[in-house]
């Protein structure tokens, strides 16, 4: 689904400019420098490929994605999964997952359930999910945090030359208006991606010890925060 809250602060940060450039008697041609913002894009973007593997740069397009269109996973819908997971182990085994794993999306998930399903000891589950968790966690994501909060001082470049003065305007527009706010939104949206995993293997784990559904939707509501907890509890009522 389209992040609104993305398009509309960077609309209203861009909106404040204007009106700030207009409030200035109109002469919107002071603001306009093109060496200045040669320097800034330059210099911003070649420091930022020197910085870089290549790997790392190729996925930015994507991430800017996950900026605009977010698609983490509901966490209540994670334990009702999870629950009917449960439910279905316990009346008919836990083989009869076979059948649920082929209609999962969440290749992660999926992995799970058959570790599971091929009976893997619960440590092995647990090491090997939590090592990809753990990449994840350290990938191009979070390299892409880093490549954000990297380009939050490109008015560096600008200091000592004639177009000093718009290059530092067009600096800190780049970092409180852009690069900070985005890179504060790629850290919400990998502290939930981190979540919902952990909520994964909690209730695989959970599910192949044998616990009874209420007790693995219990486990699983530890990671919700009070407000999705009351609202479970409302659609229950």
């Amino acid at each position: 689904m389209l992040d609104l809250t993305t398009i509309i602060g960077l609309l209203v940060g861009v909106a404040a400019i204007v009106l700030g450039v207009m409030d200035a008697g109109g002469q919107a041609g002071y603001f306009v420098n093109l060496g200045a913002i040669g320097i800034i894009l330059g210099g911003t973007c070649g420091a930022t490929i020197a910085q870089f593997p290549w790997s790392d740069l190729v996925e930015f397009p994507r991430v800017v994605g996950k900026l605009l269109f977010h698609r983490a996973g509901d966490p209540i819908q994670i334990v009702r999964d999870f629950v009917r997971y449960a439910e279905i182990a316990r009346k008919d085994g836990i083989l009869a997952l076979e059948g649920v794993a082929e209609e999962i999306r969440d290749p992660f998930v999926v992995r799970g359930l058959q570790l599971a399903i091929d009976g893997t000891d619960p440590e092995v589950i647990q090491a090997m999910l939590t090592t990809e968790l753990e990449g994840i966690a350290s990938g191009t994501l979070t390299g892409m945090i880093v490549m954000m909060k990297s380009m939050n001082n490109p008015n560096e470049v600008g200091p000592g030359m004639s177009q000093a003065l718009c290059a530092t305007l067009y600096g800190t527009i780049g970092c409180y208006v852009f690069a900070n706010p985005l890179a504060k939104k790629l850290e919400i949206r990998s502290r939930e991606e981190l979540i919902v995993k952990e909520m994964v293997i909690k209730g695989i784990l959970a599910i192949q010890s044998g616990d009874n559904p209420r007790i693995v939707e219990q486990k699983l509501r530890l990671f919700l925060p009070p407000r999705l907890r009351e609202q479970m509890e409302s659609e229950r009522a």
